[in-house]
């Protein structure tokens, strides 16, 4: 059996603006003839990505190559390569058959032959009839039809689609997702989507690529990226998820929410800290709290159209996500039963911070742009670089920035069951992660406060 031929290739791609690294050592292949998708929330890189493809922007390293030739250093004009872009970018003054015959033109392709293609990628878009009418009187899903048919009448050998179904309203993407499929099937070319609707992923890709902080973190068909995320980021970006901190005690055995719970996962070592993730559905709940493996009191229930989607509190302080057919009413007592091959552990991405300094003199070390008070540290001088290690809980965050000894902004917060997971970004660009019991909301600014006595301090290897 001979292998699919990868039509991308990219290697080591790095993406460098003077205050931000967009992309970060970024490695990928895609396959001839297949719906790739890269999912990730705003600012993770994938729209810097795809311009690289298309040959808007330039790598700051790395290597690009499209059907087997380097295209690196390409014009977007030379590259086998199309774009439908998110605000379609159609001609006003034009009508629908010329703007879809435009790229031909400039090609000074024979006049019937710009005829038969445009109808023919009319016929494939849906739009027979249309080549005469006025672009500015169709509607948004009309109009993205042809942006994505003058696209395909060049026959490139890569469509590139940059969140193209974003302006349209819920019921017209739905109905076009369904078509973009039918075209990526009729038409047999490569397919590279952006999106941050993880929904449209999953509906929509072969492949998906889920990016953040300008870095793959998992690559897999839909149903490995749902069933098997990687790590926390993912199972909370894909579909709702029950996170949890946990232990593996030992192979098919690990301890949540202060219990023990048979698992099917091994190789992860004994009395090692891991995370489990639980989706709403495969938690069971049922009315006989005393023949369950855990209960608790149901604090909300929703109806959504499909499944009632619960909120059940533990009497240790846990909030358990659970999606059933059944009702059951708030303030109800319930048991909940979980199965083994239903409980999905993971590494743990960090344990606590690490943070590159710099010691000022013996009781002061200077981290994420700011002196920090830290215990008398001996043996270490002043200008050594030094590793500074702290803790999630040692950080205490303030709703006033200047109350710290340090700033940032909230960039990421992930729900754990009885705690938030946050990342901060400081004033300096350094990630902190913070677990914390107060209410925050992405993109607050707070102040940063660390104890001296939370602050490990190592000299870093020369």
């Amino acid at each position: 059996m001979v292998e699919t031929q990868n039509i991308i290739e990219l290697s080591n791609i790095t993406k460098n603006f003077p205050d931000k690294v967009v992309l970060d050592d970024v490695s990928l292949s895609v396959k001839k003839g297949e719906f790739l998708t890269i999912l990730g929330p705003s600012g993770c890189g994938k729209t810097t990505l795809l311009r690289l493809l298309a040959g808007f922007n330039s790598a700051s390293s790395g290597e690009i190559r499209i059907d087997g030739k380097v295209m690196t250093d390409v014009p977007p004009h030379l590259r086998p390569v199309n774009t439908v872009f998110q605000r379609y970018a159609l001609f006003p003054n034009y009508n629908v058959y010329d703007n879809i015959a435009f790229g031909l033109k400039l090609q000074k392709v024979d006049k019937q032959e710009i005829e038969q293609r445009v109808k023919r990628a009319l016929k494939m878009v849906g739009m027979t009839d249309y080549e005469h009418r006025d672009v500015m009187s169709l509607s948004g899903g009309q109009q993205q039809r042809v942006a994505i048919a003058r696209a395909i009448v060049n026959r490139p050998k890569v469509l590139l689609l940059d969140e193209p179904l974003a302006a349209l309203d819920l019921k017209m993407r739905k109905d076009m997702q369904m078509e973009l499929k039918e075209m990526h099937r009729t038409l047999g070319i490569t397919f590279v989507y952006v999106t941050h609707d993880q929904e449209e992923a999953l509906t929509l890709s072969d492949t998906i690529v889920v990016m953040n902080e300008g870095k793959i973190q998992q690559i897999g068909t839909p149903t490995d990226i749902y069933n098997e995320p990687c790590n926390a980021f993912v199972a909370d970006f894909i579909g709702e998820s029950n996170i949890l901190n946990a232990t593996m005690v030992r192979d098919r055995l690990v301890r949540f929410m202060n219990r023990e719970f048979e698992c099917i996962d091994e190789g992860f070592g004994e009395n090692t800290p891991v995370d489990v993730v639980i989706r709403p559905e495969d938690v069971y709940i049922i009315r006989n709290a005393e023949a369950a493996m855990f209960h608790g009191v149901v604090r909300s229930s929703i109806f959504k159209g499909v499944h009632y989607e619960m909120l059940v509190e533990t009497p240790d302080g846990y909030e358990i996500q659970i999606q059933d057919y059944n009702s059951f009413d708030v303030g109800q007592e319930v048991g909940m039963l979980i199965k083994p091959a239903d409980i999905h552990v993971m590494q743990k991405e960090r344990t606590e911070n690490h943070i590159e300094g710099v010691m000022v003199d013996a009781t002061h070390v200077d981290i994420l742009g700011e002196n920090f008070e830290c215990l008398p540290v001996e043996n270490i001088s002043a200008g050594t670089k030094v590793d500074v290690a702290f803790g999630f809980t040692d950080v205490e965050l303030t709703d006033d920035a200047d109350d710290g000894t340090s700033w940032g902004t909230i960039r990421f917060i992930l729900y754990k069951g009885d705690r938030y997971h946050l990342t901060v970004r400081t004033d300096d660009g350094e990630n902190i992660y913070v677990d914390t019991h107060d209410v925050w909301e992405d993109l607050d600014e707070v102040g940063i406060k660390i104890p001296p006595k939370a602050l490990r301090i190592t000299p870093l290897e020369k």
